[in-house]
């Protein structure tokens, strides 16, 4: 038996330091970690909160053939600003790229507050993809500039946890919201704490500016912004042939297809579509399991409101159940839960595909409400232990110069997914909206469950190949 046919090598947790004076709330760590837990909660609460209040926003100013494209637009817009992120991170450090990102999440946030339209919501949401796909890059170059190894699993699993409070909370206080004051406070409430979030960052981010190595130029002008900003414009124009006629939504699939075909072979590490052994499979694994998530999610509020009646408070408790599931799973593998990394990723991609299948039932009229929202539960304890996991993971196979890049791809891996998942479910919802109130739901969780499914066979490709 050669090297390269052996079974692969039991994953497991990093030791820690048999003294353990490290934490991540120590004096060297607290002012780092406060600020960045700080601006996950807040995109934690915006995400969960936008998601059960969108179906009263479609409702006040129309616009329901757009319902895909408000979130698909934020995630397309996200490839661009993590492609430029990383390329920023690796140059020149974490800091500046997160203050910017910052900014521009905040300005989406008020522009899509003060929306007239759904369109217009989409744009401000689009904003605000470029601002949270920057952060999202920062944060994670952070975590590898800042923490030692040994607690990089725990400030995942605080980030993971900072979903918690929002979980709990966030999805009811939307809903009462929407009910008592309106739908547009949902998002400007949460636009005035990000700049506060941020200046409780900066001083731990003083001493990594300029902490990067190269030049800012050759970073960013080697094609990785561009490819990502012709994945972004045309994972929209997928997601707009759904609203147009016959001939024009063909023209716009064949553009759309091309454009995405043509950039993620150059914004995604070679093999990534093999879901080759190592880091292609590791990138194209959290493409997957968020694609099959927030694909099914996104829809799952709509469902309980428009065609079983419930308040947009009483219809985001599921969401709460799942992110609450999701930060304890999180916990979990944290302090070592499953030690054998490829085998806590396939019991998670197993989870998460009950999650999907056993809510999506709730598209048949007779199956009980508490029952579908009982068993979304399950797809929250998979993504808390897929998602930190996966990270670490990505960090340990990077060297110092290449944690920008390859957090980069991750996250890119995980939009560009999802927004391609969104543009094909959002396409066919619109497209059978007129006539039928459960085919274009079911639709949708059957191409999120597919993609759930396929995330178990590519969780069993996570160790790179022995060489000879």
């Amino acid at each position: 038996m050669t090297t390269t046919d052996r079974p692969a090598r039991t994953v497991v947790e990093p030791a820690q330091p048999a003294s353990g004076p490290e934490r991540i709330f120590d004096r060297a760590h607290a002012a780092v970690t406060v600020g960045a837990v700080s601006l996950v909660t807040l995109m934690a609460y915006q995400s969960l909160a936008v998601t059960t209040a969108m179906p009263a926003v479609a409702e006040a100013i129309g616009g329901l053939n757009l319902y895909g494209l408000a979130f698909g637009a934020p995630l397309a817009t996200s490839l661009i600003g993590m492609a430029f992120s990383g390329g920023w991170t690796d140059a020149r450090g974490p800091a500046r790229p997160l203050l910017a990102g910052s900014a521009l999440f905040a300005a989406g946030i008020v522009i899509a507050g003060l929306a007239p339209s759904m369109a217009m919501v989409a744009v401000g949401r689009g904003i605000q993809g470029l601002g949270s796909g920057q952060m999202l890059v920062a944060l994670y170059v952070l975590v590898a500039r800042v923490y030692p190894e040994h607690l990089r699993p725990r400030i995942f699993a605080a980030f993971a946890a900072a979903w918690v409070l929002p979980a709990l909370i966030g999805p009811t206080i939307s809903g009462l919201i929407v009910e008592h004051i309106g739908w547009r406070w949902v998002f400007l409430s949460v636009a005035g704490l990000v700049p506060l979030a941020t200046m409780s960052l900066r001083p731990g981010l003083r001493q990594l500016d300029g902490g990067g190595s190269g030049s800012l130029r050759s970073a960013l002008l080697t094609g990785r912004l561009a490819w990502a900003t012709v994945a972004g414009l045309s994972a929209c124009t997928l997601h707009m042939a759904g609203q147009s006629s016959i001939v024009v939504a063909a023209l716009l699939l064949g553009i759309g297809g091309i454009g995405v075909a043509m950039s993620v072979a150059r914004l995604l590490p070679s093999g990534t579509f093999r879901a080759a052994h190592g880091l292609p499979a590791l990138v194209m694994l959290r493409g997957l399991a968020a694609a099959a998530f927030l694909g099914a999610e996104v829809f799952i509020p709509l469902l309980l409101v428009r065609e079983h009646g419930l308040s947009p408070a009483l219809a985001g408790l599921v969401l709460t159940i799942s992110a609450v599931t999701w930060s304890f799973a999180s916990w979990l593998q944290g302090r070592g839960f499953l030690p054998d990394r490829r085998q806590r990723l396939r019991i998670g991609m197993t989870l998460l595909t009950v999650g999907i299948f056993g809510t999506g039932l709730l598209v048949v009229a007779a199956v009980p409400i508490p029952l579908g929202i009982a068993l979304w539960a399950f797809g929250g304890l998979g993504m808390g232990l897929v998602y930190p996991t996966l990270s670490v993971l990505v960090l340990s196979l990077s060297t110092p110069e290449e944690q920008g890049r390859n957090s980069s791809s991750m996250q890119i891996a995980d939009a560009l997914f999802t927004t391609l998942a969104l543009a094909l479910s959002g396409t066919v919802f619109a497209a059978l909206l007129t006539y039928s109130n459960t085919w274009p739901y079911l639709a949708g969780f059957a191409l999120s469950s597919s993609l759930a499914a396929a995330g178990i066979v590519v969780a069993g490709r996570i160790v790179p190949r022995l060489s000879r």
